[in-house]
């Protein structure tokens, strides 16, 4: 269950605005990788480079050394799953018609709904907590319980890549840390390659395996949170006065702002 993607000199905008510049990135194959950044870096038309729903103007996005655009939109979406920032579900749909979605890129013409099909919608359903939901319409549910049903419907899709484009917003804390312990797990027993943007540093540097900061469009450190965050560098991407320490519970960076630091 392994796909590599790479970026090569993305250039990527909207109307006349540059967004990427020349920017070059490797997702490690089987890695838990995190994205962070300032407000309006790029983080989010990275992600959604990567997932094919934003076309650069130069360079190019490799999925598994071709083309992305080269695959039909089903054969990407069988291999990488996206949760987009902010998702409208259909009006009256319920939870699980939701999440069964996500089988949609699995089926074929004569294929009928299979064992397989009912195992990985419960499965999603039991890992992000909405099984009691079942038979809720999506609508009457809170910000954060919808947000686990998109999540849910993510992993019901079973891709060897999964884009996340910050998963914990509308989630208190209790389930942010629920949900990234739920991603450390897909990412450490099935190997599976993660990619999430997250606002919160501290967050980042516990969970990721491999940790990219960027400003401005450009990636300005990639590697391992232990190797690359110092205050040097929260003061070169967020201008932001800190000091880091050992988080007590994992060893990672423990990012400390300093009294009126900003």
């Amino acid at each position: 269950m392994h796909s590599r993607l790479t970026g090569w000199a993305l250039q990527v905008g909207y109307d006349q605005r540059t967004v990427l510049h020349q920017l070059d990135v490797d997702i490690p194959d089987g890695a838990f990788t995190v994205i962070v950044g300032p407000n309006a870096c790029g983080k989010s038309t990275l992600l959604r480079s990567l997932a094919r729903l934003l076309k650069p103007s130069e360079g190019a996005v490799l999925l598994d050394g071709r083309a992305i655009s080269s695959y039909s939109a089903k054969e990407v979406a069988r291999i990488v799953g996206l949760l987009p920032q902010s998702s409208t579900a259909p009006d009256g749909i319920t939870v699980v018609d939701l999440v069964s979605r996500g089988r949609f890129p699995h089926q074929k013409l004569l294929r009928q709904w299979s064992e397989v099909d009912e195992r990985a919608v419960r499965d999603a359903m039991a890992a992000t907590s909405v099984t009691d939901l079942a038979t809720w319409p999506v609508d009457e549910l809170s910000g954060g319980q919808r947000q686990r049903v998109w999540v849910a419907m993510a992993l019901a899709q079973q891709t060897p890549l999964l884009l996340l484009d910050e998963p914990t917003t509308f989630l208190d804390i209790a389930h942010q840390v629920e949900l990234l312990d739920l991603f450390g797990r897909l990412n450490r027993d099935s190997g599976r390659t993660l990619v999430a943007v997250l606002h919160d540093l501290n967050q980042a540097s516990r969970y990721a395996d491999n940790l990219l900061a960027m400003k401005d469009g450009r990636v300005v450190a990639q590697g391992a949170p232990r190797d690359i965050v110092t205050e040097d560098l929260v003061y070169e991407v967020f201008g932001l006065r800190a000091r880091i320490i050992p988080d007590p519970e994992s060893g990672t960076p423990l990012v400390i702002p300093l009294l009126g630091a900003h």
